[in-house]
């Protein structure tokens, strides 16, 4: 379970459910109840290396997102990461965006 700051007030897509369980020392964040709520990005600025079961879970991901009628990007990709995406082809099935804020400008409402 994720906790907030004291000073920090829940965000109003707090609705988004996220159980965190551990197995074989790995921790799993479960996505559920994204139906309606604002598209989701992942900030990969700090991401330097992606293997194939990422973009794995990264293309399911995706899917699970467009049959909930939801969107699914991803910003700031690493140079070899972005490599990794450009020759897998995979920028073609996540949009991919250079930065954060250019992501938001053309998710945001």
């Amino acid at each position: 379970m994720a906790y907030l700051p004291f000073d920090q007030e829940p965000s109003p897509y707090a609705m988004m459910n996220l159980p965190t369980r551990e197995q074989a020392g790995v921790l799993i964040v479960s996505v559920s109840g994204a139906q309606g709520h604002p598209p989701v990005l992942l900030d990969f600025g700090g991401v330097d290396y992606i293997s194939s079961a990422g973009l794995r879970v990264l293309m399911m991901a995706s899917r699970r997102a467009k049959a909930q009628k939801g969107a699914f990007a991803i910003a700031a990709l690493q140079p070899l990461v972005q490599e990794v995406f450009a020759i897998s082809r995979f920028n073609l099935i996540v949009p991919c965006y250079a930065s954060v804020d250019s992501a938001c400008k053309v998710l945001g409402s």
